[in-house]
């Protein structure tokens, strides 16, 4: 990604709940809705499986836009506006993050507005929109209710949820919009991991202080949001925010509760495995080694022209839980180093449980510095790297010599105060650190 980049009510279903009027502020619409309509009798389901179980009742009466991309879907697949479409919800429109709607763009790219044909509905291009210009698409296109349903890979500088954040802002200042976020699992789990970005670090990629790796669905983050954010953020409480819990999903699940489930939800987020290790190796993106864009394994593939064995076997000696490390060749198609033999290393997942990405990652650019002088930020002096671990401590610290052991335990007193502060806010049982 490039810089542009507690249940308030419990009830048989979502229908039943509305109908009932209770009141959903700051809370959660789970819904014990049938089982989805394909009839596959899956075990999780999403915030949008129960909704569209129970027919989009819950959108009776309302002007919806939303907030989606290829990752919206059905159990069956069905993209969520195609079904909202097809059962008569009055889609007013949809806004596409980065890389688009139907996710056609790259990284640090969108959609430009455009209207949909086969439905007929405006999407308009979200992707870098600040809260005025999000208002304005609010505004323009008459909605009451915004959803927001996207599956996200539970790092922070993904941008998904920094476009979620900027929804919520424009539809406390348009007028206290109805906001909906049909849920997700984490494909990373419940357990926060990382730096917690510190203040005059915030850009596309880091909006608000949270954790590198932050445990949390997107639901469970617009909770968090709206309760510490929304005031300091010169906007008033969303009083209507509604959160579709998962059903059958708990903190300690890494991983999609099926792998013919996962659906990329970026073009170089292609499996599962390359999620588990994005929140770690996507900070590669700082230095100027390819990342494994233009291959087939991104954020696993990491290397550049001048590495060599040496960094696979000093990396492959330190024995880190959940990882091998592979000495690797290849030649990225596109982004840095495109067209060059880059050598490194394929970072192979042993164990998903026992990964901590971020303390990977960080063994592997100690190490790298250690063994080759060239080593080098790209081209920014390293204000990339700030960005990404959410201030400038891990940048000294690491061109000052300090072991990996040393910069992990810096970050660890803040991580445990954010765990700590989200607790309130979280949906769902297990561990959460």
């Amino acid at each position: 990604m490039t810089i542009s980049r507690r249940g308030v009510f419990r009830a048989a279903g979502v229908a039943a709940a509305t109908a009932a009027g209770v009141a959903a502020t700051g809370g959660s619409a789970l819904a014990s809705a049938p089982a989805a309509a394909s009839g596959r009798g899956r075990r999780l389901r999403t915030g949008a499986d129960i909704a569209a179980a129970d027919g989009w009742r819950m959108f009776a009466g309302r002007k919806v836009g939303i907030i989606t991309n290829p990752t919206g879907v059905l159990d069956d697949f069905t993209s969520i506006v195609d079904d909202m479409h097809a059962k008569g919800v009055d889609l007013a429109a949809v806004f596409g993050p980065e890389h688009g709607f139907r996710g056609t763009a790259q990284a640090g790219e969108a959609e430009e507005t455009f209207i949909d044909p086969r439905t007929g509905v405006t999407v308009y291009d979200a992707y870098g929109a600040n809260v005025a210009k999000m208002a304005g698409f609010f505004t323009a296109a008459g909605v009451d209710t915004v959803v927001f349903d996207i599956r996200d890979v539970g790092v922070r500088f993904y941008t998904y949820i920094w476009t979620m954040w900027t929804a919520m802002q424009a539809a406390a200042q348009v007028g206290d919009l109805r906001f909906v976020v049909l849920d997700h699992p984490n494909p990373l789990g419940g357990r926060a991991r990382g730096p917690v970005l510190q203040e005059g670090y915030t850009s596309g990629v880091g909006l608000l202080e949270i954790a590198q790796q932050h445990g949390m669905t997107v639901g469970e983050l617009a909770l968090f949001f709206n309760a510490t954010f929304m005031e300091r953020a010169g906007q008033q409480k969303l009083t209507d925010l509604q959160v579709v819990e998962v059903k059958g999903w708990r903190r300690e699940m890494v991983g999609p509760d099926q792998a013919d489930r996962w659906i990329p939800p970026s073009p170089n987020m292609p499996t599962p495995q390359t999620a588990t290790l994005y929140p770690g190796t996507g900070l590669v993106e700082a230095t100027d080694w390819s990342e494994g864009r233009g291959t087939t394994r991104p954020f696993e593939l990491i290397g550049a022209p001048y590495l060599d064995h040496r960094w696979a076997e000093a990396l492959d000696a330190k024995r880190l839980a959940g990882v091998e490390f592979r000495e690797a060749y290849f030649t990225p198609t596109f982004s840095k180093n495109a067209g060059e033999v880059c050598a490194g290393v394929q970072v192979h997942i042993m164990d998903a449980e026992k990964v901590d990405a971020i303390e990977v990652a960080t063994h592997m650019l100690v190490e790298a510095r250690r063994i080759y002088p060239e080593f080098s930020w790209r081209g920014d002096g390293g204000r990339w790297i700030g960005l990404l671990t959410g201030s400038g401590r891990f940048q000294e610290q690491l061109e000052a010599g300090a072991s990996a052991e040393e910069i992990i335990a810096a970050w660890q007193p803040e991580l445990k105060k954010f765990v700590r502060d989200t607790r309130p806010y979280l949906l769902y049982g297990g561990p959460r650190h």
